[in-house]
């Protein structure tokens, strides 16, 4: 895999940052669980570590969610922000699998990326979540544990829908007419 970090991954760091931000606010409550709910932000994450990769992903993942506590929640609940760059890193590992900046994310590609997103929240909100809550701030296991599926299911589906479809449209228009070029 190659790693690399150039001025559009520096640009989509930045966007995708401020986007993530931008859409903490915007949430659908999932009303079972306290602090859980279908949040778009998620799919967001899931499209720029998809298309760019896990250094994109990861750092927009924690960046974004902590200043979207901060600015949002007057604190940063961090047991909630290092799942989120998880997420991001396990999804950017599979970015040229996808094929979205070559035009190619048909069904093959979309079939892997929601396996690896599903597995991914899985591991970030099931397993590194919960245990941290726990680690952290010594939070009842049964609620945590409660939380972080929920979270999951939650993220699984807002992802499944909205991500998979930013991604097809991003790959069929958007990766064939990129704007960012290297000057002579």
């Amino acid at each position: 895999m190659k790693m690399k970090f150039g001025i559009k991954e520096v640009v989509a760091t930045g966007i995708g940052t401020a986007l993530f931000v931008a859409l903490t606010e915007v949430q659908i409550p999932l009303g079972i669980i306290p602090n859980t709910a279908l949040q778009p932000r998620a799919a967001l994450l899931a499209f720029l570590a998809a298309v760019f990769g896990p250094v994109v992903g990861g750092i927009v993942g924690l960046l974004g969610h902590a200043i979207g506590d901060a600015l949002f929640y007057g604190s940063v609940w961090w047991s909630w922000v290092f799942p989120d760059a998880v997420f991001g890193i396990l999804v950017g590992l599979f970015a040229a699998k996808y094929a979205i900046k070559d035009g190619g994310f048909e069904r093959k590609q979309i079939v892997l990326f929601n396996v690896v997103q599903v597995v991914a929240n899985l591991a970030a909100w099931v397993i590194v979540a919960p245990v941290l809550d726990i680690v952290i701030y010594a939070e009842p296991a049964n609620k945590v544990f409660a939380q972080g599926a929920w979270a999951c299911l939650g993220n699984v589906i807002i992802i499944g829908i909205l991500g998979t479809l930013i991604a097809a449209g991003y790959s069929k228009i958007g990766a064939k007419s990129s704007s960012l070029s290297k000057e002579d």
